[in-house]
């Protein structure tokens, strides 16, 4: 009798992954705070902060207060701006053995090509995920990436210049399947779900916003059930099509929960400020369950958990 051979690397829309497990964007800092804290050869890859055009000073202060199940948070995108980036923090992420994913935002379209622009060719670049959650200056709405349209315009552009895989990560909270086909179809290599929703936090005792930025984001646990609808309907609609599940996975059990409902990865956010360590302990809590199943990659745990009502697969577009 033949044992099967079992692998915990996975592919994603071609970049070879050593676990399905990434740190998700900010978490890891500039990469240089987690050394000691984990072994990073054993992350499957970390999305750097959001990077933009100029620097941010970021969000005056509290920048984050806790929730049930969760946090509500905001940064204000606090970075050095591409250019300082790519002079500092970029050299330090690229000598780690995990996929470097660069995290970027813009107001405008041309700040999200002037940023490709400059990461172009960039050793240790190895995929390129473009926020969508900010405010459009250009067109004067709330949130760039709830509009088809927008969505298409910007994805379609950064895809057409980058010469590694870009992921489009999608707002939460709303209608998703929309914004997914038309990422897909604008070129997008694979899609994230989904940014945190928005969320406000009050201080009763101080009669004020707990949060300096007034409003801001839910992270953590509580969001887990919005992630894997959003994951199962998005994977019902385009099923070929890379999917990377982030919002409320703590657990190897939430990872593989989110995989069953289509997702080929997951990033963990809020879990590992509480434990560094915690996409390490996520991804051998995935090899004990192949292991269980008696299957031999995380990819046969994908989409396994079908979806009824789900929107009917699309056949147009990449990924499709």
């Amino acid at each position: 009798m033949t044992t099967r051979t079992r692998s915990i690397g996975v592919d994603l829309a071609g970049i070879a992954l050593a676990t399905p497990v990434l740190i998700a964007s900010g978490c890891a800092g500039t990469g240089t705070e987690l050394n000691g804290l984990v072994e990073l050869r054993r992350v499957g890859g970390i999305v750097s902060r959001t990077i933009t055009v100029e620097a941010r000073d970021g969000s005056p202060p509290p920048r984050i207060v806790e929730s049930p199940a969760g946090v509500v948070w905001d940064t204000g995108l606090q970075n050095p701006g591409v250019d300082a980036f790519v002079a500092t923090e970029l050299p330090a992420l690229a000598a780690t053995p995990p996929s470097v994913f660069v995290s970027i935002a813009g107001g405008t379209l041309e700040e999200y090509v002037r940023i490709v622009g400059v990461l172009q060719g960039r050793a240790g670049v190895s995929a390129i995920e473009v926020h969508l959650s900010g405010p459009d200056r250009e067109l004067e709405r709330p949130v760039l990436g709830v509009h088809v349209d927008r969505v298409t315009e910007v994805v379609g552009a950064v895809a057409r210049m980058s010469l590694v895989p870009v992921f489009a990560k999608l707002p939460g909270g709303v209608d998703v399947v929309p914004l997914a086909v038309a990422a897909a179809r604008a070129g997008a290599s694979g899609l994230t779900l989904c940014a945190s929703p928005p969320a406000l936090a009050i201080d009763a005792a101080a009669t004020r916003p707990a949060l300096g930025a007034v409003g801001g984001w839910l992270s953590g646990p509580a969001l887990k059930p919005m992630t894997l609808r959003a994951v199962a309907e998005v994977h019902r609609a385009l099923p070929r099509m890379p999917l990377v599940a982030s919002g409320g996975i703590r657990t190897a059990t939430d990872a593989v929960e989110a995989m069953l409902a289509g997702a080929s990865a997951v990033q963990v956010g809020t879990a590992t400020l509480v434990d560094p360590a915690a996409t390490v302990t996520i991804a051998k809590g995935i090899v004990a369950e192949l292991q269980r199943r008696a299957l031999g990659s995380p990819a046969d745990l994908r989409g396994a958990v079908a979806i009824i009502g789900s929107p009917a697969p699309v056949h147009q577009g990449q990924g499709a």
